[in-house]
């Protein structure tokens, strides 16, 4: 290691431990100042390290943290970056914070931003990569699809030894040829005739087949875009899983329970995407040498992240923190809010800011309509774009009598703790849960940082 890149780790650590221990904070700073002092000092971090990348629009923090706890299993001390800091800078910081300890190998499981997917191939030189789906997410950020799938392809192409292990049900991860050995996974649950034929909704992003541009149909549609799909123009169809989930047996808002391979496992979570999340941590797990059993220990273990249905007590209420970003995310969190059996009070909160998207259009391609308006006992609305919010529970047959309008994070706080409900939804977006946590921190209802 050169003398810059030894300057830079040390600034790196040293302004880590200041701002994690002191500040409580610290997840990507720490990076960017490191890679000013020496812009390649991920590749001397990185050294030793089989690294495997997670990307995808959504699912990615999830996904990631299943992985960990998998490999875990077998292989001890597992790099990550826990926060969600999936940018290059925040990834130099995982690095750094990370202590060393001895076992039989190294391995880093990182989620990627799909933009800095080749920004960091190139430094880290990853054994997998692991692509989770492609949503239409942040126009402003990644334009349609394709052009994001193109980003991710692009940091592929800069490690054709990788393994990729991709969603076989989502079509776009099988439409261009990849140097690389590829494994796909998705479900197979036998639940429709082998000849059936079925279509998406029409506003379903992402139904083009990515040869022909002809409509895309379907045998099963699992949700969104998603499912065993095939074109009956140019008879481009979904290709042979490798690892596959059989059979969902039980779903609420706080367990799945569903069968990989030859045997049955239980998630602590809700929401079917979030099964796509453990099937991929599973095929993952599978080949690194894991068990069903040593996957089935992980599972057990894994605990809830922030912001992703993440459980906070408050006034002897049960606060379920779920973070929002995109049409197809939340759809599937309102059909999971759907499965909940009991009243509840449900808040939103709305924000603008870059790393959120600019664009809020988006909340009117999920369909607040199909929620169980009955269960919902009263509706608070937050976040600097509050009114958007508003408007669009309105339109969605809310009365305006059952909707509060609270945008200040304190006093938002005091009205969470009046609702009328021992269960609160909360469904946020990504800079307004942030801000959220840190009052509630601050507060001291949660503990600081992630």
């Amino acid at each position: 290691m050169n003398l810059k890149a030894n300057l830079a780790k040390a600034i790196g650590k040293t302004s880590y431990w200041f701002l994690h221990y002191v500040l409580r904070g610290g997840t990507s700073f720490p990076g960017k100042i490191a890679m000013k002092i020496d812009p390649n000092v991920l590749a001397n971090l990185s050294q030793g390290y089989e690294t495997i990348i997670v990307t995808g629009t959504n699912g990615k923090t999830m996904t990631t943290a299943l992985i960990v706890n998998a490999l875990k299993q077998k292989y001890g001390d597992v790099l990550t970056n826990p926060s969600g800091s999936n940018m290059q800078q925040g990834i130099v910081t995982a690095f750094l914070a990370h202590h060393t300890k001895h076992h039989n190998r190294k391995l880093a499981v990182l989620e990627v931003d799909e933009a800095n997917v080749k920004l960091v191939t190139k430094w880290l030189h990853p054994s997998t990569f692991v692509l989770t789906n492609i949503f239409r997410d942040q126009m402003d950020r990644y334009g349609e699809i394709y052009t994001t799938y193109d980003k991710i392809v692009s940091g592929i192409k800069l490690a054709p030894k990788a393994t990729v292990i991709a969603n076989g049900d989502a079509s776009i991860f099988s439409s261009i040829d990849l140097p690389n050995p590829r494994l796909f996974y998705g479900f197979e649950l036998n639940r429709t005739p082998a000849d059936a034929d079925m279509m998406a909704p029409v506003n379903t992003d992402g139904v083009l087949c990515p040869k022909c541009q002809h409509i895309l149909h379907y045998h099963d549609r699992i949700y969104a875009n998603l499912g065993h799909f095939f074109c009956p123009n140019c008879k481009y169809e979904r290709p042979q899983l490798d690892y596959t989930v059989t059979q969902i047996t039980r779903q609420t808002p706080n367990e799945l329970h569903f069968k990989m391979g030859n045997s049955h496992y239980k998630l602590g979570i809700g929401g079917t995407y979030n099964i796509y999340n453990a099937l991929s941590a599973y095929a993952v797990a599978r080949q690194f040498g894991l068990t069903d059993d040593e996957v089935k220990a992980a599972f057990k273990t894994n605990k809830r992240i922030f912001g992703r249905q993440e459980l906070i007590h408050y006034r002897g209420k049960e606060l379920n923190l779920i973070l929002v970003k995109n049409p197809v995310g939340l759809d599937e969190v309102l059909q999971l809010l759907n499965t909940e059996p009991d009243d509840y009070s449900l808040v939103t909160l709305l924000n603008a800011n870059h790393a959120d998207g600019i664009d809020t259009s988006w909340i009117w391609d999920a369909q607040y309509e199909e929620l169980h308006h009955k269960q919902i006992k009263r509706l608070l609305v937050g976040g600097k774009r509050w009114h958007d919010m508003a408007f669009r529970l309105e339109i969605a047959g809310f009365d305006n009598s059952q909707i509060l309008i609270n945008p200040e994070d304190d006093s938002l706080i005091e009205e969470i703790g009046k609702l009328p409900t021992k269960k609160v939804y909360i469904l946020s977006t990504y800079t307004a849960m942030l801000a959220l946590r840190k009052k509630m921190a601050e507060k001291k209802i949660i503990k600081a940082g992630m």
